[in-house]
């Protein structure tokens, strides 16, 4: 039997979906996976650490090749220095680093400001926790944060705001003057910020400003990201917590029960992937950039509203012009008469209403399944 805690958020939608394209055959834009994989020289480097390395427990808070190699990344993206001994926590996967945040970070009533759409293991981390979600939610078409909106729900219970960035599913990329707001809310009233940046890498013509840069809130932020989206490898579930002693000591302190730590060729990987050449990554997002304009082209031509992403490789879109009462509906029609998988968005909503008008496409795929999926969806034009 499910907890009580956690049967508000047991929604099934995601698993019919999934079972739906698979029994239909459908060209899957639908499930934020990548359909190609990271260099070579990573999987090698996993390679190694498998025949030559460890292959018992490591240290709980991750091996310290991985460790330091975060902490240098993190030094030359930012210029922020971050104690790979005491500051850094290897986690499985960014799900993991949240959930152990969420856990040993709060306590049962803090409230956690949540903006919505939001990644769905937001709202059960505060079931795991006890923690209390308190809903901002973002606009089409620009899906800016609202300063005025996100001050009128802290409280005195307030403990922190959780911000991801860029956003998946909206694609949008926070600019300075939100994520100010963000920072003098939790300077004036002693908030913790955790920002969810797995998808780092992927930002098209925008700053990705990492608000830990900002004034007084290094030692106030919990940065997550992880390797799965950057390098393809998002079986490899390797992530981490970048943050202060004193919140590392409670996402330690969860972690290590959660858990313990993360199988050692895939942080032998990591740390071989984070040590790459930036050339990389201006490759990656070329890459990324293309194939966004290539769906979002497609997806206009078939008489879609597309809000073209500043980040993620998702793509969000209205289906209102096609006449179906809510998202999920409109999905399963995709799934069953037209072939493609898609994502209904109203399952990232407290309120499932505000999101029924929309639906995601992801373009992590090679050029030749976006294509069949938009040869597929012409004939809805």
């Amino acid at each position: 039997m499910v907890s009580q805690r956690l049967q508000p958020f047991g929604s099934t939608i995601f698993t019919e979906i999934s079972a739906l394209s698979r029994q239909h055959g459908a060209t899957d834009l639908g499930q934020g996976y990548p359909t190609f994989e990271g260099p070579e020289s990573v999987k090698l480097a996993a390679i190694e650490g498998l025949r030559n390395g460890w292959n018992q427990y490591p240290p709980m808070m991750g091996m310290e090749e991985l460790r330091t190699a975060v902490a240098h990344r993190w030094r030359s993206d930012t210029g922020l220095i971050a104690d790979a001994d005491r500051e850094i926590t290897v986690t499985s996967g960014a799900t993991e680093a949240l959930a152990a945040t969420f856990i040993g970070t709060f306590d049962p009533g803090d409230e956690v400001i949540l903006i919505e759409p939001y990644y769905d293991a937001y709202p059960v981390g505060c079931a795991l926790s006890g923690a209390v979600p308190r809903y901002v939610t973002l606009h089409a078409p620009e899906f800016r944060l609202d300063a005025d909106a996100l001050a009128e729900v802290v409280s005195d219970r307030t403990r922190a705001i959780l911000i991801n960035t860029p956003h998946n599913p909206t694609g949008r990329v926070f600019d300075r003057t939100e994520l100010e707001a963000v920072a003098d809310l939790c300077r004036t009233h002693d908030l913790i910020a955790i920002t969810d940046e797995v998808y780092e890498r992927m930002v098209y013509d925008v700053e990705h400003v990492r608000l830990a840069t900002l004034d007084g809130m290094a030692e106030r932020t919990i940065t997550i990201s992880s390797i799965g989206k950057s390098f393809s490898f998002t079986g490899w579930k390797t992530g981490w917590a970048i943050a202060s002693p004193e919140l590392a000591a409670g996402i330690r302190a969860a972690h290590q029960f959660l858990t313990f730590t993360v199988p050692n060729p895939m942080q032998y990987g990591s740390a071989a992937a984070l040590r790459i050449d930036d050339s990389y990554y201006t490759e990656l997002t070329t890459m990324y950039r293309a194939k966004r304009d290539r769906l979002v082209a497609g997806l206009r031509g078939i008489g879609l509203e597309v809000y073209e992403p500043q980040g993620t490789y998702f793509v969000l879109a209205d289906h209102r012009p096609f006449g179906f009462a809510d998202d999920v509906s409109f999905v399963q029609h995709l799934i069953t008469e037209v072939g493609v998988a898609a994502i209904p968005p109203s399952a990232f909503y407290a309120n499932s209403d505000e999101g029924s008008r929309l639906v995601r496409f992801a373009f992590c795929k090679d050029d030749e399944i976006i294509d069949e999926a938009l040869e597929k969806l012409s004939a809805m034009r």
